[in-house]
């Protein structure tokens, strides 16, 4: 019994580290630890507010193992062992249901363009404030593409979003 107590314990410390990372903001965006969907793993902040958000149940869940642990230790072979799987089963509940809603919260957020934001890619002035719309896109696309070159934006121009309208 203290084996499954110590192994307890154990994913309990790793369980509640990632807790306390994610809830933080300090865990860095990885391929083993945390709330790992597309939508989360696609950038840095995605991967933050999951994890954030799955925190407080990733704390839960770790509570649950010590719990598991303690009673391993505490009560006779069969009653210890039952409780601590019915804490291990509840622990992957709770985890799973916050990682849920984290990757929930990760898909609700806006997709990074990686060219708008990085060149001004179809940045207009008030020069083009009285033209029509379609001389005001052409000029925008025109400008744009100045702005943006092929050396600041490379994501751009692979999207088209730098070139001239034809």
């Amino acid at each position: 019994m203290v084996i499954v107590a110590v192994v307890l314990f154990v994913l309990a410390l790793a369980v509640g580290g990632v807790a306390v990372a994610g809830l933080i903001g300090k865990l860095p965006r990885n391929r083993w630890a945390g709330v790992r969907t597309p939508d989360t793993l696609r950038s840095e902040e995605s991967f933050a507010l999951a994890n954030k958000v799955a925190g407080p149940t990733m704390a839960a869940a770790a509570g649950l193992l010590v719990i598991g642990g303690i009673a391993a230790l505490t009560m006779n072979v069969a009653m210890g062992l039952g409780i601590a799987l019915v804490a291990v089963v509840a622990a992957l509940f709770t985890a799973g249901s916050g990682g849920a809603i984290g990757a929930r919260a990760a898909a609700a957020m806006p997709e990074p363009s990686g060219c708008g934001n990085d060149c001004n890619c179809g940045h207009t002035d008030s020069a083009t404030a009285d033209q029509t719309p379609v001389a005001k896109a052409e000029a925008s696309a025109k400008e744009a593409a100045s702005e943006c070159g092929e050396s600041s934006c490379g994501a751009c121009s692979l999207k088209g979003a730098c070139l001239p309208a034809k």
